[in-house]
């Protein structure tokens, strides 16, 4: 079996998973959400803090599986530097102690692979990935052959569903309060433009939106936010939309899935399956509660390095925050 740690941002998970058969045997996740609510957004030196309380809790329930580790995995890149060496340092004291390799695992092919979790995996796949760090579009061939076709200019897709949320005064994450309080608006009630529209540029940025959103909200009451939640997501949901339409065009998918914790949003799930409708494509989609962060998603891919023999030394398991895919 894997131990896997995450780490990256503001969830302190670990997971235990078989290597022969990909089966996940444990897995817990303590998320900070409430701590960090108060402040609108993630505090790093907090998020820290307590993951130092939360990991060290976790593990415990772990040690029954312990004699059957074959390797530790965590997530080193990309991600809060003070967060990832919470999980890093406790890999090493593992690897250490129980004599054991590391394996240094990237957070966005974590939510690749989270499609995958308990499954095989099914190559290639044009991967839409979404979150509160990253809004990228990616073709993925195998394990090692990943290549970014584009990616937000500024904010990303989740990053504006908190920022709208905290303009709001409402709760964090904003991601599931701004799409509930979307239900009750009318998509239509505010004509926010589409971002680069006259370009060709297959990219994406979220930036004009937010400000947009932010005039709306200081101009308008509590009464109108329902029908400005539900403009931003329309507005933020096809502006993605939009610009896959064009690329998809030229390269058509036989499997294209969504991933990363704001793939759990339904609007654009149900757009993104409209969209694929003229070609035929399947739509896969990690289960809900894998689609945030994670150590069963780590474990996934730690076990694919296992068996390539992809390891680290302790001297070179560093935190790389702001590593590409």
């Amino acid at each position: 079996m894997i131990l896997s740690i995450e780490s990256s941002c503001d969830d302190s998970s670990v997971a235990i998973t078989d290597i022969k058969t990909k089966k996940l045997i444990f897995h817990r996740k303590i998320s900070q959400e409430l701590e960090h609510a108060v402040y609108g957004g993630v505090v790093p030196e907090l998020a820290s803090r307590l993951h130092a309380e939360a990991l060290p809790k976790i593990l415990e329930e772990c040690q029954p599986y312990f004699e059957n580790v074959k390797a530790i995995a965590v997530t080193n890149a990309p991600g809060l530097a003070v967060t990832l060496i919470e999980g890093i340092t406790m890999a090493k004291a593992l690897s250490v102690s129980l004599d054991l390799p590391l394996i240094a695992v990237n957070h966005l092919k974590g939510h690749i692979y989270s499609l995958f979790i308990d499954k095989e995996t099914l190559f290639p796949q044009t991967v839409l990935l979404v979150s509160g760090g990253h809004t990228q579009v990616i073709e993925v061939k195998s394990l090692n052959e990943m290549k970014t076709v584009a990616a937000t200019m500024d904010d990303s897709f989740g990053e504006s569903f908190d920022k709208v949320a905290k303009m709001m005064g409402l709760a964090y994450p904003g991601g599931p309060v701004i799409e509930k309080l979307a239900k009750e608006g009318n998509p239509k009630a505010y004509p926010f433009t589409i971002p680069l529209q006259q370009k060709k540029i297959f990219a994406f940025s979220y930036s004009g939106i937010k400000n947009a959103v932010r005039l709306a909200v200081e101009e308008g009451s509590e009464a109108d936010y329902a029908n400005i939640a539900a403009s931003f997501q329309e507005v933020a949901s096809e502006h993605l939309i939009r610009k896959i339409k064009k690329y998809l065009v030229e390269h058509p998918p036989k499997n294209f899935a969504i991933v990363g914790g704001a793939s759990a949003n339904l609007y654009l799930r149900n757009k993104v399956e409209t969209m694929l409708a003229p070609y035929g494509a399947k739509l896969h989609l990690a289960e809900l509660q894998y689609c945030s962060d994670n150590a069963a998603m780590i474990g996934r891919v730690a076990v694919e390095m296992y068996r390539a023999g992809d390891f680290i030394s302790i001297e070179e398991l560093q935190a790389s925050p702001r590593a590409p895919l």
